[in-house]
């Protein structure tokens, strides 16, 4: 058995794309549209795991609107759990998304351990691979915001 991908249904493919994708640093491996179904499927590795036909990926799922514009409205998102993905360098990693708008909810002040929240309320942890780094400012100061 191999682990394919996560499906995380999106409400704005656009705003999701900016997060996984600009600020987590994922990269779109394939899209199909289908129009009969009125969906669009994007599917994301993380650095590193684009090659090859089994890699863990993320597939963000679109839901088209109806003809009055309006789309689903999805509830829950917590009742996912998360996503976790290891980090060279944690402290770097907040930062770049700081730097692209997300806000770090946990903050790492453990030099290990963090968590963001996706546009759709996805808790996404990131965690430094290898051991934790020494804790520093900002970081040890900072409060949690909200929840993860």
């Amino acid at each position: 058995m191999k682990y394919l991908h996560t499906m995380v249904r999106v409400t704005d493919l656009d705003a999701s794309l900016k997060f996984y994708r600009d600020a987590l640093g994922m990269h779109e491996v394939r899209r199909s549209e289908h129009e009969a179904g009125r969906f669009t499927l994007v599917y994301l590795a993380a650095p590193g795991d684009e090659a090859g036909k089994y890699q863990p990926q993320v597939e963000l799922t679109y839901n088209w609107p109806d003809a009055d514009g309006q789309g689903e409205v999805y509830t829950g998102g917590r009742n996912f759990g998360h996503l976790a993905f290891a980090v060279p360098d944690i402290y770097a990693a907040c930062q770049r998304l700081m730097d692209h708008g997300v806000v770090v909810v946990r903050p790492p002040r453990d030099g290990r351990m963090a968590f963001v929240r996706s546009p759709d309320l996805i808790s996404v942890e990131l965690l430094q691979d290898g051991p934790a780094l020494a804790p520093a400012e900002p970081w040890i100061s900072m409060p949690n915001i909200g929840g993860w």
